[in-house]
């Protein structure tokens, strides 16, 4: 397996925080926060569509495919809104997804039967726990209240494309990340990691996965018990 990876423009949005001129100029503009928000999710919602989009030509198991369409449909429609947003915030968005997407993509292509599926699961499991911590930094730190409340309308499609990739998983005996005392997925535990999500302190990925983002260095928090 590959070494951990992260989605590049998610992973920096957890970091992300408002500056303080910020929210005198979200009148006039949005923030660097809600960019980099709209441009990050745009290119989750192009690498889950083509994921999505071979997943219903190549996987094996009828549960991936039948999961595969839901995604492409909920993420193609959510695109939809954030393309509409950014025309009107006038916020450049990217045309393809980050170059570690296409790497994960390739893989993906490359992958056949019950390797594909378990692969395709993995990925979509890191990818949508970074999708959620991204989303979740927005709707606390936005100060454009257009791209909060699509950010909101967001959380809980990720959040049940989460779950079903759970159970997914659990299925074919894929290890899960864990949940965060709150409830809401959080990386951590056993589980492999090809969207790279940061591991909260005192816990580790330990596994490694391809992954549909940017590389990141594992954190240097112990081990979990």
């Amino acid at each position: 397996m590959l070494g951990i990876k992260r989605l590049g423009l998610l992973a920096a949005l957890v970091l992300v925080g408002v500056a303080p001129a910020a929210a005198a100029q979200a009148a006039a503009q949005p923030s660097e926060q809600d960019t980099q928000y709209l441009q990050a999710i745009h290119q989750v919602n192009l690498y889950e569509v083509q994921a999505g989009e071979l997943a219903q030509k190549k996987a094996q198991n009828q549960q991936v495919k039948d999961l595969a369409q839901m995604m492409v449909t909920d993420h193609q429609e959510l695109d939809k809104s954030v393309k509409d947003l950014a025309g009107q915030l006038n916020v450049q968005l990217p045309n393809e997804p980050t170059p570690d997407q296409r790497t994960a993509l390739d893989q993906l292509n490359n992958a056949s039967g019950e390797e594909f599926d378990r692969l395709w699961v993995t990925q979509g499991l890191a990818g949508h726990l970074q999708a959620i911590q991204a989303t979740q930094t927005e709707i606390s730190q936005g100060t454009e209240t257009q791209v909060v409340q699509l950010a909101q309308t967001a959380l809980p499609i990720l959040q049940a494309h989460y779950d079903a990739l759970v159970q997914l998983a659990e299925e074919l005996g894929i290890p899960v990340p864990q949940a965060s005392p709150s409830g809401t997925a959080s990386p951590g535990g056993t589980a492999p990691a090809p969207g790279g999500t940061t591991p909260t302190p005192g816990e580790t990925f330990t596994e490694q996965a391809p992954a549909p983002g940017g590389t990141v260095t594992e954190s240097p928090a112990p081990q979990q018990s």
